[in-house]
């Protein structure tokens, strides 16, 4: 039997996009010959994956996944929001984020890691299931919290089902009040997340950049009023604060009563956040514009959709 090297697995591995593991079965099956061993993927629906690579994955899932004073998040693309709904979509989503807790935010310990009773990893099981569904998919961030007293909550925005949606947040929330109440405080602190996109925990969590690119703008504005520079300086200064309670978490005013400031809150229950994370679905992605999926297939097919009635 020919000798199996790793330099012929990763060889037909860039070739066909197929995991590690079906790789090394395909070359052992046709006794290390490349070219068969790549029919012999395609007959088994596995070389399909790379052929998908290069197609805009923004829609997709978050998921969350918690345990004792810990919490993690992660963001999985696909092509279609119809996926989204496919049940070993979500399946793998859930494992996904379940795993990242013990792989934290770093993407490619979080593919490399065993896929949790299949016999091989994440990223080996995500190109399965690339070969299945038939669409691109990509795991595109992942972000842990952790707490040494008290609890990471999670928040997901209309969730598709306890733990998936389109928005998830975690929040750190330290303390030694009762876990109820600090999970309670966290969901509240959660949804106002969500809802307030805060950038920053606090004012020295501001991106120092941002905070030149802002003040230089205020200052520019503020010069066209003809004042002095002492009195131009205390006015960008007012309109820092301003910018502040916009970007900044513990700054910002509490959503649920429209009045108290988020750090009032946090200060009241006797508890401290910590951190935060915010992951909505597909932001930041360059989608393209004027086209869809099933427009791209029937491109592909050579022929031309019928415009829907009224279209």
């Amino acid at each position: 039997m020919a000798e199996i090297t790793a330099a012929m697995v990763r060889d037909l591995r860039e070739k066909t996009g197929a995991g590690m593991m079906d790789c090394k079965k395909a070359l052992g099956e046709n006794g290390g010959d490349i070219e068969a061993a790549i029919d012999w993927l395609r007959k088994k629906g596995l070389s399909s994956a790379a052929k998908k690579s290069g197609r805009v994955a923004a829609e997709g899932l978050v998921g969350v996944a918690s345990a004792d004073k810990a919490a993690a998040m992660v963001e999985v693309n696909a092509e279609t929001d119809f996926v989204a709904r496919n049940e070993l979509f979500q399946a793998f989503v859930e494992q996904a984020a379940k795993i990242a807790l013990e792989t934290g935010d770093d993407i490619e310990a979080l593919r490399a890691a065993p896929f949790l009773g299949a016999g091989h990893s994440v990223g080996e099981e995500l190109t399965r299931l690339i070969a299945t569904i038939g669409e691109n998919m990509s795991i595109r961030r992942a972000k842990r919290l952790q707490v040494p007293q008290g609890v990471v909550a999670t928040y997901v925005h209309n969730a598709t089902r306890p733990g998936l949606g389109k928005i998830g947040v975690l929040v750190a929330v330290e303390g030694a009040s009762e876990l109820d109440a600090l999970e309670t405080l966290g969901r509240q602190v959660g949804m106002h997340v969500a809802a307030a996109r805060p950038e920053a925990l606090d004012t020295s969590a501001v991106d120092p950049a941002a905070l030149e690119r802002e003040k230089a703008v205020l200052r520019e504005q503020a010069a066209g009023s003809g004042k002095p520079e002492n009195i131009i300086e205390k006015m960008v200064e007012g309109r820092i604060r301003k910018y502040y309670e916009e970007v900044v978490l513990l700054e910002q005013v509490w959503v649920h009563d429209g009045e108290s400031r988020v750090k009032a809150v946090a200060q009241k229950a006797g508890v401290k956040l910590t951190g935060f994370a915010r992951f909505q679905l597909g932001e930041g992605i360059d989608k393209p514009q004027g086209a869809d999926f099933a427009s791209e297939v029937a491109a592909a097919a050579g022929t031309q959709q019928t415009p829907p009635p009224g279209g």
